[in-house]
């Protein structure tokens, strides 16, 4: 239902739980006190202190169970959701699972959460195991599980709790997300995607993620938990919400904020999920999948990867020359200061893949050696999975071919290969 209002009423859930697993062969010969204190200095308070005093409470439980007293877990589903041929391997090879479980208020922080992979974590790397985090039904290796809790400043990245899966209907795709749950707040969904945004669209949907997510701790900041939390009927999403989602703030800050509308979706099945969905602002014309697109082209402006082929003497490959030729000034001017303030300046570099290089660009972080450049990669790579939005990168300088420096405005210097990309010459191959 579309609540006319400026503010839609969503409902909150009286407490939450966070379950974890930790599929071991025999018994684990640390206790999760030991292995919890094991980690001093190497986890952010208060994730640490919190840890521990949840683990002497009765919000937490840690049992040691035989594997046969458990449902099976799905390989199949475990597998698209990234579970490695090992991790399938160690869990077959299991005799026992370390399971848990924290319960505690909606809010911020989420200590059911931070708490219960803290621990698990703790006991997986005494035992040399994995985590599986039931909620997102994912393998997490320990030092991935601790890297996702929040730093000394409090700050996690988004993306290592809420994953964004979608699915092909008539329609596009269908998007959703999985993992807002855990903060109590109802998963997003999109329809109508057009099949070409899978990448960008992903982003969007993690940075509404992140404002709304936003807008519903605040809402239960007091000391009573709210039976309903009002969430605005029009979210306003910026590229600085994507980076942050993914954990890169000084990424994608300079893009025009798009709107969306918000609606609730209740579902009909008991069983089933209720859903926010995402929706164009009341009176955009045409299909929703033309917002989209639009959405995307705004908070992407001038860094979208591409593929293409370039022939030597095209002017593809004269804007490459180019390109290259300015790489010694540009780092220069980088390193004294001296680029406009308020200014990113990004690369653009080749992966290798089947069917030609995938070029994407990536903000610099350092450049502190001539011939390798630190950063952050400003777009999901097709052709690896490791290279996603604010994933750190390190781009040798010979495989740069273009290089820009980004304003509110868009590009005010370089990018030379995308002005060739925007002329519209066709795409050309030896």
């Amino acid at each position: 239902m579309l609540i006319t209002d400026d503010f839609l009423p969503v409902p909150v859930p009286e407490s939450l739980d966070a379950t974890y697993l930790v599929p071991i062969a025999g018994m684990p010969k640390v206790s999760p006190k030991t292995a919890v204190a094991g980690l001093a200095g190497r986890l952010a308070e208060p994730v640490h202190g919190l840890a521990k005093q949840m683990l002497d409470s009765p919000l937490m439980t840690v049992d040691t169970r035989p594997i046969s007293e458990f449902p099976e877990l799905p390989p199949d589903l475990l597998t698209a959701f990234g579970a490695t041929e090992e991790q399938l391997a160690r869990l077959a090879a299991a005799t026992h699972l370390v399971v848990v479980q924290a319960e505690y208020r909606p809010g911020w922080p989420p200590a059911h959460e931070w708490a219960a992979r803290a621990v698990a974590a703790a006991v997986a790397e005494t035992v040399g195991g994995d985590v599986v985090d039931v909620f997102g039904l994912q393998f997490l290796d320990p030092a991935a599980a601790l890297r996702s809790l929040p730093d000394e400043q409090g700050r996690i990245r988004l993306v290592d709790w809420v994953l964004v899966p979608y699915s092909s209907d008539a329609d596009g795709l269908w998007f959703t997300t999985k993992g807002l749950r855990r903060f109590g707040l109802l998963e997003l969904q999109a329809q109508g995607v057009p099949d070409h945004l899978t990448r960008a669209w992903g982003a969007v949907m993690t940075g509404a993620a992140r404002r709304l997510l936003r807008e519903w701790t605040e809402g239960l900041a007091g000391e009573e938990v709210p039976a309903f939390v009002q969430l605005p009927v029009l979210a306003t999403v910026t590229g600085h919400d994507i980076a942050v989602a993914y954990g890169n703030p000084e990424q994608h800050g300079a893009t025009a904020p798009v709107l969306l509308a918000l609606e609730l979706d209740p579902a009909t099945d008991p069983d089933a999920d209720s859903f926010l969905t995402l929706r164009p602002p009341p009176g955009h014309p045409g299909p929703p999948g033309r917002y989209f697109a639009a959405a995307c082209a705004t908070l992407f402006n001038g860094i979208q990867p591409d593929v293409r082929y370039a022939r030597p003497g095209d002017a593809m490959s004269k804007a490459i020359a180019t390109a290259r030729a300015g790489l010694g000034d540009v780092r220069a001017r980088f390193l004294a200061g001296q680029l406009p303030a308020e200014t990113q300046l990004v690369i653009k570099y080749g992966l290798p893949g089947d069917d030609g290089p995938e070029y994407v660009w990536a903000g610099v972080t350092s450049w502190e050696s001539p011939e390798r450049i630190v950063g952050a990669s400003a777009s999901d790579a097709a052709t690896d999975p490791t290279v996603r939005i604010g994933a750190p990168v390190v781009v040798e300088a010979s495989d740069v071919v273009d290089w820009a420096v980004l304003d509110t405005t868009g590009v005010i210097e370089g990018g030379w290969t995308q002005a060739v990309l925007d002329a519209g010459e066709p795409p050309t191959a030896d």
